[in-house]
């Protein structure tokens, strides 16, 4: 019990301040070791482990900044293990880091301001290598920082890192199995290509990097050898392939016209294609003759470029037509093939090798880099695409383009360079051959639990099913090796499984690696098995002649963080490795955003099936798993979008940077200075900025200052119109730029460049501080990181797209946590004046559950209480079913919603019902409290630690400050010193009252409904009327309404409620009911029509009735008997005159809305009521302080007031009160306002108690 001479707990501050509460709570878990408590039984009170509950980090790259997606992702990833170890079990979380591959190498190309891979080779592989490992850790410290700041419980200090030596082992070991398995093989295919980057590209890179293009779409003449007047009408959408021409293909089974323009011209094209080609080209065209295109196979014509004349002698095949399946009857039919650039024309072309068999050449008029080739001097050392229109030009010159269009399409860019689009090139790369076992992944993955459902059969199962062989190797330099040796004489190839299998065939293979280290002892150990140090390893078998060499590629990187199941543990290598792994797998969830189906969702699934067949698993002493693996149940996110619903970028600026949210309301802007109509002291940003700092109004009171600065300066801040001039006639102020006079620039100690307008959004943080300054709103404080994940469970479903900004975060903080912090606070002021405390009586609790309180004093079984609180105490029951339902199918959003559902039940209704037990006299101190204050007392308490534990996952924060104030208050040595080392609560069947529930849900919704009919008519809520009546929209409710009238009648502020049976309602309101087409549309397609005709004509009351009591009503439609329940129909309720209702689901709800003067008078005393209690809220006064009050206005106030002097003093807790000429309660000046028209004046002070 606490010390009786100091409150039970501590006040809660009047001001929010989110991001203080949060650092004062992360030091506490910090100093207490919180999150390494929580991972094991022992230090948790939560009973014996129920074992493991498997979660993969899926590693984030650190060599960037972390943006609002990687908190939803966070967010998203932290609510199942916080909720899995409140329920018993024990949940290690292994964070990871992935650092290899084209992000790290991209964004090191930036910083060295170089391109491609003759410029890393000019620099130096090895200088190049350095860069990319400072590269990843470079921004380690904010990622830690935003981690902890967000309170993403995860292991950080043991990390497992992609490019360490044990990790790389166990990816070698990975690939060593799949070349035992003979599926890993070299190939010569057409990829898609990054030829600004020199490499090949996966499938699921490729898929994260498409953007809408337009593209050409041009016919080109082929003459006929032999009949030049005669050409092939050839299509193509790549005119840069043209110069690699080898085949023109037909379809064998399509009919071929030979066909006449109006001007003599001579075609060849697919016969039902001659009306559309005729309207392209702008001419009719007649059909001389038409033949099957298997009769045009094997015709000889001349190819538009001549680059490879040469090379074409002596192989009859090429340049003629030839048969290919894949033509579809589209464009004109006939298909230009460049097998060196396309995957179809590239089989077709292995197809004629395979016929004739013949060696045939293969066709490339392009390097690697993406340039043409010296033999086409027009165009050598251009990149291919830049150069299509060139091309064009030159067949128009040359005669040979018949007609060119721009065409609208999808195009793959680089996924990490968005300038550069990829091409389709022929190229040696390696394979994993993934179409073998295609069937086996399709099957695992239909074991999978995917969040939402959609996505196993549809996004990812497509993927699946249109699988290619994935394209692992990168012709690239930061990334795992591939452990391949090839011979160098015989070409023997071997695949090592870890740097010991090297050892024992080569003992000196690392002496390279060895002497580097040596000369520079900072060489990290883990650079030992990467390039280009792992290139000079090499080996000799005894007995074989050659030198076995590494084959030069890496490998994709997807393929690294694919393995992490296992190669976290360093597995199989590692001691204790297996046993790790064993334990870890499969994951039981796991969760990303919706592009990671193509990447790591992919490479998890396909590695581990891959790899861990049932054989290789009894080699490795395994029990066999079950499908699915690797992991169980994967929740796919959704994108972070502005609030127009456009996907966040950091470079167009319609992006809330995280610090917003979670620590000061502030953006860095670009400065701009600008003398042309600009005051002193008044700043201009584009309004999209002034929104997104969540400003509102023509003008906002703000700070500027520099990073460093200590001086703020004081601005007036105004979205930029219109009409503000701006340099160089730019008409609109850009995004992340503050226009600002010279004089102001000055005084802040700005230098603004001239080319400040130029400067986009992502340059900004990267400016000279003298070009760049902070905007910052000090008068309101951040949401806060509660918030910030609070905003991506409760907007919307995880899965689907989240308009995120300051506001939208502030709304829906509004609507849970402010609205419980209002509760929790009100709780605390009125508890330490009544000095109610639960450990009175029962001071060893060890719990807080009801069975644990009914020791204390004055807790009383909850049957045994009032009707209010055994409804509120069984909606925590229900919530807490809700909750533990929702999570355990992983539906944060309905999880989120019954949390919002329990709060606003308690806040709306049953402690703005209950408030006046709380403010009853009596004290528990002194056994003065009555048994129905102690009744509201401990039932606000329980519903409040309750939801602490319930909130926990969600909010881990505020949870923590409530469980410590509320539990660890009054009982600070015999409960858990954290809420995130408690049990999940368990529901109370016992106080469960279902029927109670759902009778008081109708109360509340008519209620409701009221307030809305209130609203419409736009009469407040404190303007008392006469009469109302209320229809239940269900008969068995009517008399549990008519039991609760009185209630409503108070909520509604009516004298007098009138309940009716439905269909008594009559002479009160007129009813038209259509039907709801979204919902009947598809039970009755074209009938929905005659409903629409049945519902007009029948008495829409008659109907509304029956659907009262019976729950649906039977239409005849057309001789079919069609059943019709209510969220079927739309019911209109149109009122009387002197009324104002509204009808919905539950009930109808009739307000007589005439005043008299007596209804007028009471509507100005509660108007007076608010002004006085909005002067106490405004002079700081505390709750139970009371007061002396004096009151003058007009002679209708000074009435209204005489009248209602029991009413001011009661609710406004006034001592003593002088009205008008009467004595003065208190000399204090009064502050003159105006009610209802009214002029008043209240004047009052503190009455200290004597």
């Amino acid at each position: 019990m606490a010390d009786p001479k100091r409150p039970v707990f501590a006040a809660v501050r009047p001001e929010l301040d989110f991001p203080g509460d949060e650092a004062r709570i992360l030091g506490f878990w910090k100093d207490r070791g919180i999150f390494d408590k929580s991972l094991d039984s022992a230090t948790r009170a939560t009973g014996p482990s129920k074992g493991a509950f498997v979660f993969y980090e899926g590693p984030p790259t650190a060599n960037g900044m972390p943006h609002n997606g990687h908190v939803l992702t966070r967010a998203v990833k932290d609510v199942f293990p916080r909720y899995k170890t409140m329920q018993g079990y024990d949940v290690p979380r292994k964070a990871g880091w992935d650092t290899h591959g084209l992000p790290v190498e991209v964004e090191v190309e930036k910083e060295l301001r170089i391109h491609g891979k003759a410029e890393i080779e000019k620099y130096g592989v090895e200088p190049f290598t350095h860069r990319c490992i400072e590269s990843v850790f470079r921004y380690t410290d904010a990622w830690e920082k935003l981690t902890e700041k967000i309170g993403f419980w995860v292991d950080l200090p043991s990390a497992y890192v992609t490019f360490h030596k044990s990790y790389v082992e166990s990816v070698w070991w990975a690939l060593s199995k799949l070349f035992e398995k003979g599926l890993l093989y070299q190939g010569d295919k057409v990829v898609w290509w990054w030829a600004q980057g020199g490499t090949a590209l996966s499938s699921g890179e490729v898929g994260q990097g498409y953007k809408t293009v337009d593209d050409p779409s041009v016919f080109v003449a082929f003459p006929l050898v032999g009949d030049e007047e005669t050409s092939l009408l050839v299509w193509t959408t790549t005119p840069w392939t043209l110069p690699s021409n080898m085949y023109a293909a037909v379809h064998p089974a399509f009919d071929y016209a030979f066909v006449r323009t109006e001007a003599g011209k001579k075609y060849v094209i697919a016969a039902e294609l001659c009306e559309s080609v005729g309207k392209k080209l702008g001419t009719t065209l007649t059909v001389e003759r038409t033949v099957k295109g298997s009769e045009l196979v094997g015709t000889k014509y001349l190819p538009p470029f001549d680059t490879f004349a040469e090379e074409a002698r002596g192989h009859d095949v090429i340049h003629t037509v030839i048969a290919a399946d894949f033509v579809l009857k589209d464009a004109s039919g006939i298909v230009h093939i460049a097998p060196a650039f396309g995957e179809d024309d590239h089989k077709a072309h292995r197809a004629l090798i395979t016929k004739t068999r013949a060696s045939l050449p293969l066709f490339c008029a392009v390097k690697p880099d993406g340039t043409f080739i010296e033999a086409l001097p027009k165009y050598v050392g251009r990149f291919v695409k830049d150069c299509d229109k060139d091309i064009q030009a030159e067949l128009a010159e040359r005669g040979l383009l018949v007609h060119a269009e721009a065409y609208r399409h999808e195009y793959p860019f680089c996924w990490r360079a968005d300038q550069d689009p990829l091409i389709q090139f022929a190229r040696p790369a390696w394979y994993i051959r993934t179409t073998e076992l295609i069937e086996r992944a399709i099957e695992n993955n239909q074991h999978v639990s995917w969040l939402p459902e959609h996505i196993q059969g549809g996004r990812f199962g497509d993927f699946l099913r249109n699988n290619v062989d994935w394209a692992l190797s990168r012709e690239r330099y930061w990334g795992t090796p591939l452990n391949v040796w090839v011979n160098d004489v015989s070409g023997k190839m071997e695949a090592p499984a870890s740097v010991a299998a090297i050892l024992a065939k080569n003992p000196r293979a690392f002496d390279h690696f060895e002497a580097a280290k040596k000369a520079d002892p900072t060489l990290s150990e883990h650079l030992a098995v990467h390039k280009p140090w792992i290139d000079q390893v090499s080996w000799e078998n005894p007995g074989e002649p050659g030198v076995y060499r590494r084959v030069p590629e890496v490998i994709d990187c997807w393929f690294d963080s694919g393995c992490m199941p296992f190669a976290q543990w360093g597995f199989p290598h590692a001691p204790g490795s297996k046993e790790a792994f064993a334990k870890a797998f499969p994951a039981d969830f796991i969760s990303e955003a919706i592009d990671q189906t193509r990447g790591w969702f992919y490479s998890l699934l396909m590695i581990s099936t891959l790899v861990f067949d049932e054989a290789t698993q009894r080699e490795l002493g395994l029990e066999p798993r079950a499908l699915p693996h690797p992991y169980k149940t994967c929740v796919v996110l959704g994108h972070v979008c502005d609030k127009e619903g456009k996907k966040e970028s950091k470079s167009k600026g319609n992006y809330t940077p995280p610090e917003v949210i979670l620590e000061k309301v502030r953006m860095e802007f670009a400065a701009l200075a600008s003398s042309e109509g600009l005051e002193p002291g008044v700043a201009y940003i584009a309004r999209e900025d002034y929104e997104g700092l969540d400003l509102t109004g023509s003008s906002a009171k703000v700070v500027l200052y520099r990073e460093g600065a200590e001086d703020r300066v004081g601005f007036e801040l105004r979205p930029a119109p219109a009409s503000l001039v701006l340099p160089g006639g730019k008409k609109k102020l850009p995004r992340r730029i503050v226009a600002l006079s010279p004089a102001d620039a000055a005084k802040l100690g700005l230098e603004p460049s001239e080319g400040a307008l130029s400067v986009s959004p992502v340059e900004v943080p990267r400016l000279p501080s003298t070009q760049k300054l902070w905007i910052e709103d000090p008068t309101s404080p951040a949401p806060g990181a509660d918030a910030f994940r609070w905003f991506f469970y409760a907007s919307s479903p995880s899965w689907t797209n989240t308009r995120h900004s300051l506001t939208n975060v502030r709304l829906e903080q509004k609507e849970f946590q402010v609205k419980l912090r209002n509760v929790y606070s009100f709780f605390t002021i009125y508890a330490n004046i009544d000095r109610f405390d639960p450990a009175r009586g029962n001071a060893a609790a060890s719990d807080v559950d009801g069975a644990s309180l009914a020791r204390s004093q004055g807790y009383r079984p909850v049957k045994e209480r009032s009707e209010l609180d055994r409804w509120v105490l069984s909606e925590l029951s229900l919530a807490v079913t809700k909750l533990t339902e929702a999570l355990d199918a992983y539906l944060l959003y309905d999880a989120a919603g019954a949390l919002v559902e329990l709060v606003e039940g308690v806040s709306n209704w049953w402690l703005r019902r209950s408030r006046a037990r709380f403010w009853e006299k009596g004290s528990f101190e002194d056994g003065t409290a009555s048994q129905d204050k102690a009744d509201a007392y401990h039932t606000l308490y329980e519903l409040l630690v309750t939801t602490a534990r319930l909130a926990a996952p969600f909010t881990p924060f505020f949870a923590e400050e409530l469980w410590q104030n509320l539990a660890r208050g009054p009982w600070p040595t015999t409960l858990p010193e954290s809420v995130h080392l408690v049990a999940w609560p368990t529901a109370d069947a016992s106080a469960v009252d279902r029927k109670l529930a759902r009778e008081m849900r109708a109360v509340r919704d008519l209620v409701s409904l009221g307030l809305q009919v209130r609203n419409a008519a736009q009469i407040a809520v404190a303007q008392p009327l006469s009469r109302a009546e209320v229809v239940a929209g269900e008969a068995d409710l009517v008399e549990a309404v008519r039991g609760h009238a009185e209630l409503i009648a108070e909520e509604l502020n009516v004298h007098e409620l009138g309940v009716l049976a439905p269909g008594e309602e009559a002479g009160f309101v007129r009813y038209t009911l259509k039907p709801n087409f979204r919902a009947l549309g598809p039970k009755l397609g074209k009938k929905v029509q005659v409903c629409k005709a049945v519902l007009a004509k029948s008495d829409a009351a008659l109907l509304r009735a029956e659907l009262a009591r019976a729950g649906s009503i039977e239409l005849d439609l057309d001789g079919d008997k069609v059943e019709i329940g209510p969220e079927e129909l739309e019911i209109a309720v149109d009122a009387s005159e002197g009324h104002a209702a509204a009808g919905g689901r539950a009930g109808v709800v009739v307000l007589h809305t005439m005043l008299d003067d007596q209804l007028r008078d009471e509507g100005l005393a509660r108007k007076i009521l608010r002004a006085l209690q909005q002067l106490r809220k405004d002079s700081g006064l505390d709750f139970a302080d009371r007061i002396a009050l004096h009151l003058e206005g007009t002679e209708r106030v000074l009435r209204v007031a005489n009248d209602n002097r029991t009413l001011l003093m009661r609710e406004a807790l006034v001592s003593s009160l002088s009205i008008g000429g009467e004595a003065r309660a208190t000399e204090q000046l009064a502050r003159p306002s105006t009610v209802d028209g009214e002029a008043l004046a209240l004047a009052i002070e503190r009455v200290v108690s004597q």
